[in-house]
């Protein structure tokens, strides 16, 4: 097909040159030989001209290699280069888009009202056309493969980006009414891009809520089953992590991650592969601990691993931007599409 000419000839540019470059040398070692014997002259007079031609090409085949690698780079980042001319080219463009209205708590369930979301002005469209409801209180799984659409919905449900068409409607207004600061100050984030500074872990974790107190810090600790490692290290909360929190291991910073969104006591928690780094006993009391600490909060989880939201109100199965599955587990399971084929999987990864 065509992507496999593409490949081939991407190919042929990165890998054929390297070959013939290091051919070139030999044969004009060979021209060298034949050259000295049969010119007028011999030694005396073509040998120290051949000699800096044969180092000169040595020294320019090392540069067109090099050449060949820029050129496919170049060819493979082009597209990318399209895409960034259109956003730039934009004249009306809004980073952060922020209203006037003041959040002050969430009253109602949240609606996505024919929300399309498209990152550039092609008719390429990351999310199309989505209708469903969040209920207030409730937890919400999005399930789908790489590049479903789970992502995009959180960055247009914290603001970072605005829908290309639809609304997101939150209090019966549309969330672009609101203050982007106000509405985000009742949101906690846990990714699975943890970031650390470098700074005490107590600072780290007072991060989410600067006002909090040493009792507060704990406590959000011990619900996400930091504490005890805390206290080990050998400063306990005064303890300084490095540079991204390169002294802690990927589940130690998840655990700081989870502990720094508990301590925000936010009303909407999001939850992007928030246990993805921590072993099976980790994330067993993880879990134990998100059961009690999601009641009476909106919650939205994203996971691939579909044990960790089994026991979640509601399941959206994304496929392609689009909503193709919604219900409960078990009905999920009960109609035994894309959901239950998911489940199967895994199931039989984790008994294998």
């Amino acid at each position: 097909g065509k992507i496999e000419k593409q490949l081939k000839k991407r190919a042929v540019v990165l890998y054929l040159p390297g070959p013939i470059l290091d051919t070139l040398p030999m044969v004009a070692l060979g021209i060298l030989a034949v050259s000295a014997v049969l010119f007028e002259g011999g030694k005396a007079t073509i040998l120290p001209l051949l000699l800096t031609f044969l180092l000169a090409l040595q020294r320019l085949s090392g540069r067109l290699k090099g050449t060949s690698a820029t050129i496919t780079s170049f060819v493979d980042n082009s597209a990318r280069m399209v895409r960034l001319e259109t956003i730039l080219d934009q004249r009306d463009k809004v980073f952060e888009h922020s209203g006037t209205e003041r959040f002050t708590g969430l009253r109602e369930d949240i609606e996505f009202k024919s929300v399309s979301l498209s990152y550039s002005n092609d008719d390429t469209f990351a999310l199309k056309n989505l209708t469903f409801t969040l209920p207030r209180n409730k937890v919400t799984a999005l399930v789908g493969e790489s590049g479903a659409g789970k992502s995009s919905i959180v960055d247009l449900f914290i603001g970072l980006y605005q829908p290309t068409a639809g609304d997101i409607v939150v209090n019966s207004r549309p969330l672009a009414d609101y203050h982007l600061e106000d509405w985000r100050r009742d949101i906690g984030v846990v990714s699975q891009d943890t970031f650390i500074f470098n700074d005490s872990i107590l600072e780290n974790l007072r991060y989410g809520r600067p006002s909090a107190s040493f009792d507060d810090v704990v406590e959000a600790a011990i619900a996400a089953q930091a504490h005890t490692f805390i206290l080990a290290l050998p400063d306990g909360y005064e303890t300084v992590v490095g540079e991204r929190g390169y002294k802690l291991s990927g589940g130690q910073r998840q655990r700081l991650a989870l502990a720094r969104a508990l301590i925000k006591q936010p009303e909407i928690l999001i939850l992007d592969e928030a246990t993805s780094a921590l072993d099976s006993e980790s994330e067993k009391l993880i879990q134990q601990a998100l059961e009690q600490f999601q009641k009476e909060r909106t919650v939205i989880v994203i996971a691939h691993r579909l044990s960790t939201i089994a026991e979640a109100d509601q399941i959206l199965v994304l496929e392609r931007g689009e909503v193709v599955e919604h219900g409960t587990h078990k009905s999920l399971l009960h109609q035994g599409e894309r959901y239950a084929r998911y489940w199967k999987l895994q199931s039989s990864q984790v008994a294998a």
